[in-house]
């Protein structure tokens, strides 16, 4: 069953869910991750110091308001719209990610929050 989970960025809270597979419960028992962001594109990643393999859900083909986990950058992956590999209106990541969750709020929220500095994921 999924968990719910808060992204809180500059005190904005954006609801997500965490999926039933083993990167994303790991992701889960570690929180509350809190985090400096980063961006590539509209998406938001960050490094949570958790090692994790590439698993069965790893892709390239992601959707607005997929959460990925991008095991080279040990790294949450929050995508919201297109990235710089993208051709169309979909975003492409760097490189394979695990889809451990969605945004459930409405992903453009984050178009209004790029430039911020922090952001903390904790259990709802």
């Amino acid at each position: 069953m999924p968990e719910k989970i808060k992204i809180i960025i500059e005190n904005k809270e954006i609801k997500a869910e965490l999926f039933d597979t083993e990167c994303a419960k790991r992701i889960f028992q570690a929180l509350p991750i809190e985090s400096n962001i980063n961006e590539w594109g509209d998406e938001f990643y960050f490094s949570i110091g958790i090692s994790i393999p590439l698993d069965n859900t790893a892709t390239t083909l992601i959707k607005v308001g997929d959460i990925g986990y991008w095991p080279p950058g040990e790294a949450i992956a929050i995508f919201f719209g297109k990235t710089p590999l993208s051709i169309g209106d979909d975003p492409v990541p760097a490189s394979e990610v695990n889809i451990v969750g969605k945004l459930i709020d409405n992903p453009s929220i984050l178009k209004s929050l790029k430039g911020a500095k922090k952001i903390r994921i904790e259990k709802e």
